[in-house]
């Protein structure tokens, strides 16, 4: 049912993309996993494949693609390694959509070409140490002041954040309360302000390779035309953009997936017990069967979610639906294809080891499996 979606265009992407994770990827993705490495210069080959902006229109820098191919790249690089698909992911659905679906043309015009390269990226600070599945118990402050917003505050679990190429940040942040009410807006931040100050995190269980950071803002100034929409759009700017950002970690899922899938099938081919391939046995086949079975469900369903946002249908409930589902069969298949393995899916030496530990962050960024489960309950009238 996929390839109703798909046109010869998308498969040149996949052929494309998985040609390069293969290529330049999966050679060092295990040396910058166990070294908590992020590579400039693997993301700015990424860049100069045209990943970045894949989305934006031409005059912005971008490729002027439709989702589903920006959604195979991410498949297709997860496929590999996880810690670069969130590199793309995070940057793409979070850091660069909410500026070109809100921005100012002047703001569109000055950002987003240089996002388009691979030689900057932007964040998305959103989650804060005291909120995250609660996005609006955010604590962060920005106060209006002789032309300039004063932030005050902190996020933390914020991907693409503090890499030396990492340009900056759209923050969310309450603006004004009114009896006892908050107010939320978006402002955005450049690496270079004064008072902002950006901490990697490390000891990371998964996207070892990826940036994740901590980011503090004391007393903060940027110009007051760094306001990215109107005042108080804040909450439903960053919940808009959610709504995409759920399908890259969907395609996240669905990548890792097949990468595991591909894995276990190829190492019970391999692996003999009892004078005959495991594969021979009907536990593992089955245990295959099943993997392939929950694979082809979520590529469709992803890929159906992806033509309904392209052709301006309403997608929030479907967006979740997708996040949920391939998040919980990448843990699914993950597993299955570390049982497949034995002993050694549990070492090092083996990719599959590094699959199982990136599939956690998937029920969890991007909006936990509970609170997707909260946005389907809703729309289907169960609240």
């Amino acid at each position: 049912m996929s390839d109703l979606y798909l046109t010869e265009e998308h498969d040149m992407i996949r052929n494309t993309v998985r040609d390069f994770a293969e290529r330049e990827i999966k050679p060092v993705a295990q040396e910058l996993d166990e070294n908590e490495t992020f590579s400039e210069s693997i993301t700015a080959r990424m860049g100069e494949l045209g990943l970045f902006g894949m989305c934006l229109p031409e005059k912005y820098g971008g490729q002027g693609m439709d989702t589903i191919s920006y959604i195979i790249a991410v498949e297709e690089l997860a496929r590999v390694d996880g810690s670069h698909a969130a590199t793309l992911a995070a940057h793409n659905s979070l850091g660069i959509e909410p500026i070109y679906k809100f921005g100012t043309e002047d703001q569109k015009q000055r950002y987003l070409p240089p996002l388009c390269t691979g030689n900057e990226l932007w964040a998305f600070g959103l989650t804060e140490p005291d909120a995250g599945s609660d996005s609006r118990g955010s604590r962060t402050t920005a106060k209006l002041q002789n032309g300039h917003w004063i932030i005050n505050g902190s996020k933390i679990f914020i991907t693409n954040g503090s890499a030396d190429i990492s340009s900056g940040v759209t923050v969310q942040a309450v603006s004004a309360v009114e009896d006892g009410k908050k107010e939320f807006s978006t402002i955005l931040v450049k690496k270079d302000t004064p008072g902002f100050i950006r901490k990697t995190m490390h000891g990371k269980l998964m996207w070892r390779a990826s940036d994740t950071s901590e980011l503090f803002f004391d007393d903060c100034s940027v110009p007051e035309e760094n306001l990215l929409g109107e005042i108080g759009m804040g909450s439903k700017i960053m919940l808009q953009t959610l709504d995409g950002g759920r399908l890259s970690i969907a395609a996240m899922g669905l990548g890792l997936a097949q990468g595991a899938f591909e894995m276990a099938l190829s190492y019970a081919k391999e692996r003999k017990q009892f004078g005959q391939p495991i594969i021979k046995f009907q536990v593992n086949s089955f245990k295959l069967a099943e993997m392939a079975a929950k694979i082809d469900l979520a590529r469709n369903y992803l890929y159906h979610v992806c033509w309904m946002k392209d052709h301006g249908k309403p997608f929030t409930k479907e967006s979740a639906i997708a996040k949920l589902y391939c998040s919980e069969i990448a843990r699914d298949v993950a597993d299955e294809a570390v049982q497949i393995h034995g002993g050694y899916g549990l070492m090092k030496d083996y990719a599959i080891e590094r699959f199982y530990r990136d599939q956690r962050l998937l029920q969890i960024g991007e909006g936990t499996s509970e609170i997707q489960k909260l946005v389907i309950s809703r729309s289907i009238g169960a609240y």
